[in-house]
């Protein structure tokens, strides 16, 4: 395909000019809009306006500029109908809709920048990938000069792959639309099409294990961000586990710590002092806490940094770190640091079977509005205070979820297990002895009274559960036989 005729109407003229001159000085004939023409005429370019080839000037103040039936023509044409002026190559850069999208614009600026006729103009290049090559990014005017420079046309192999690439970029760009405007008309969340994409914004080493690939796409509409401040790149596990804790962090008002490992916690604690509440989740499981993620809510102190330093992490999480602190930080070479802010997306997305699945997601405050007493005797005080904590921790452990929690401090987690009552053992042992007169919270109801019985037997005096089950007057009897105070919440916290 020996071109003979360009047409170049972009927004990003990054490198436009040395590919237009590559273009000129092999004889094609370069058509270009106003803005573009301009810009290449003053470089020593020659350039046919669009409106002269076409003989139609641009109308509605330029929202009209190639939407003609004789570029179309020239775009889309076989090659075989003598009357129309072939257009062999298309470069194409569209308003930049996503860019601006965190500028806050008002919404009437922002559909200004929905670009229609350069959408048009790509589809159409790409469609007729046979006889047209089409440059829908900068980053891509290379793989047309070097076909140009080595071969004297642009191969097929580059048509198709240029066009494969520019299809992607323009559903990308649609559906990002999509998802703006759809938030401001009052769409249904959950309507018959789910239009998301997403932008490739990290290469991994490889995913959860060596030999699978890994990449993060980020969401242009995401709310979140992290910056990498220290250490090697981040993994595709590591992120999984940033994910949960920065969740995590977000559910509390407090001044918190939470450590994370394999993506559920093992340590959370509150504390008015950054170090002690550090401190204590480190008390709830320093074993399982190696090559952990620890996450704070607030400004990372030195102080807090100078424990940090001793076990080993893999990652920590906050939404500032100190100069200081990161200085002391540094000093391992293996540990990553993450600040980050904003919050994570209200709807959450996973792969199953050959689709996905969508739900809201389960973040926030439960203000206990909904909660009963149910047992004969209340919570006290402290009690009621460790019961909130504790169901508050609840909704990050992996069902079948058991939390212990004392003087707002979590002293045992179980989680993962196909058994509840097996997930209530395992908390306990965790706790190492310190489970007496902590309270317990489960994420789910207890089928049975065996998880009371045994709470009871290792001196835990609360517990907080969903209810719900059929055997619920059993649990209840069994709580008042043991004197624990027994709080149904009427919510479910399932985490698979």
């Amino acid at each position: 395909m020996k071109p003979q005729r360009a047409l170049i109407s972009v927004w990003d003229k990054t490198g436009i000019v040395e590919f237009a001159r590559e273009l000129a000085q092999r004889g094609v004939e370069i058509l270009s809009t106003s803005k573009t023409a301009k810009l290449l005429n003053e470089n020593g370019i020659k350039t046919i306006e669009v409106a002269d080839f076409t003989g139609s000037p641009e109308i509605l103040g330029g929202r009209v500029k190639t939407l003609h039936p004789k570029i179309f023509a020239g775009i889309l044409s076989y090659r075989k109908e003598p009357d129309i002026l072939p257009i062999d190559i298309v470069v194409v850069s569209l308003y930049p809709f996503e860019e601006n999208l965190k500028r806050g614009l008002p919404f009437e600026e922002m559909i200004e920048l929905i670009d229609i006729g350069g959408v048009s103009l790509l589809r159409a290049a790409a469609k007729n990938y046979e006889h047209v090559a089409v440059v829908p990014e900068p980053r891509f005017l290379e793989y047309v000069v070097n076909d140009l420079r080595r071969e004297g046309d642009v191969t097929l192999a580059t048509r198709k792959l240029l066009a494969a690439e520019t299809f992607a970029l323009v559903t990308h760009y649609d559906a990002v639309i999509s998802e703006y405007v759809a938030g401001r008309f009052e769409r249904p969340r959950f309507g018959t099409y789910l239009n998301r994409s997403f932008v490739k914004a990290m290469s991994l080493r490889y995913g959860e294990n060596p030999h699978q690939q890994g990449f993060y796409y980020s969401d242009p509409l995401g709310e979140l961000e992290i910056k990498q401040l220290w250490g090697k790149e981040l993994s595709y596990n590591n992120l999984l586990d940033i994910d949960s804790t920065v969740a995590m962090l977000a559910a509390f008002e407090a001044n918190v710590c939470t450590i994370v490992k394999h993506n559920t916690p093992c340590g959370a604690a509150l504390d008015p002092d950054q170090k002690t509440a550090y401190v204590k989740a480190l008390s709830c499981d320093p074993k399982s806490a190696y090559g952990g993620i620890v996450g704070f809510n607030r400004r990372l102190l030195r102080a807090t940094a100078e424990e940090i330093v001793k076990p080993f992490y893999e990652v920590v999480v906050a939404p500032e770190i100190d100069p200081e602190a990161l200085e002391l930080l540094k000093q391992k070479k293996n540990l990553r640091v993450v600040e980050y802010s904003g919050w994570l997306s209200r709807v959450q997305m996973r792969t199953a079977l050959s689709g996905v699945l969508v739900q809201d997601a389960d973040y926030g405050h439960d203000t206990g509005e909904q909660w009963k007493v149910v047992s004969a005797r209340k919570p006290t005080d402290d009690e009621m205070r460790d019961l909130r904590f504790a169901w508050q921790v609840t909704q990050f452990v992996r069902s079948n979820a058991i939390v212990l929690a004392l003087a707002n401090t979590t002293v045992g987690i179980g989680a993962g297990q196909m058994s509840r009552v097996d997930s209530a053992e395992i908390a306990i042992k965790k706790s190492e002895g310190r489970c007496a007169g902590s309270v317990m919270a489960s994420d789910g109801y207890f089928p049975f009274r065996d998880s009371i019985d045994i709470a009871a037997a290792h001196a835990i005096t609360a517990a907080i559960e969903p209810g719900g089950s059929i055997r619920d007057p059993e649990v209840i009897k069994a709580a008042d036989e043991q004197n624990i105070a027994l709080v149904f919440t009427g919510t479910r916290h399932f985490r698979h």
